[in-house]
């Protein structure tokens, strides 16, 4: 998948990718709004790890979101299975000198309507920490509405943390 945005472009993870990745991934400020497998510190061998991952997907779910040639951040889906197999889950991070651009509410709305014209879904969701704003920001901007409150969902350094539950719906 290769989508032109007017700020980024949504493309595949490429090796060449891992330095930048790698840079922009290991931030503190990143990874303490992500799962744990983002780790941090993100070691260059995280990164190529990360992109070699990637590449043996059958069918591709994570992008690299490219401004100006450079990977900066990344967009994924995860889908689920079973019963739950109509929902995916978006998940995504952009480098810090570039948030507050839009850049990562124009990935969303680009990769939740591709993911609804590609996949079998009905729904798409997120979860995030409630004092992430920005995040729950970009989830609104993007036409994700909040549906629950997660309470003690989640444990991160340490901490049980509450999450948020956004999602938006194929339009039928």
């Amino acid at each position: 998948m290769r989508l032109q945005l007017s700020q980024c472009t949504i493309r595949p993870w490429a090796e060449s990718d891992a330095a930048s990745l790698q840079r922009h991934a290991n931030n503190r400020h990143v990874s303490m709004h992500l799962r744990d497998r983002f780790p941090y510190p993100y070691g260059i061998e995280q990164a190529r790890a990360f992109i070699d991952l990637i590449g043996r997907q059958q069918t591709p779910t994570a992008w690299a979101i490219d401004v100006d040639g450079a990977a900066v951040g990344g967009i994924g889906l995860q889908l689920q299975g079973d019963i739950e197999r109509v929902s995916g889950e978006v998940g995504y991070w952009l480098g810090e000198p570039y948030w507050g651009r839009g850049i990562a509410t124009e990935a969303v709305k680009a990769v939740t309507a591709e993911a609804f014209s590609r996949f079998e879904l009905t729904r798409i969701y997120a979860v995030i920490f409630p004092e992430h704003v920005a995040s729950i920001r970009v989830l609104e901007k993007a036409g994700f509405t909040r549906e629950g409150h997660l309470r003690q969902s989640a444990i991160k350094d340490g901490r049980i943390r509450d999450q948020l539950l956004f999602a938006t719906y194929r339009t039928l």
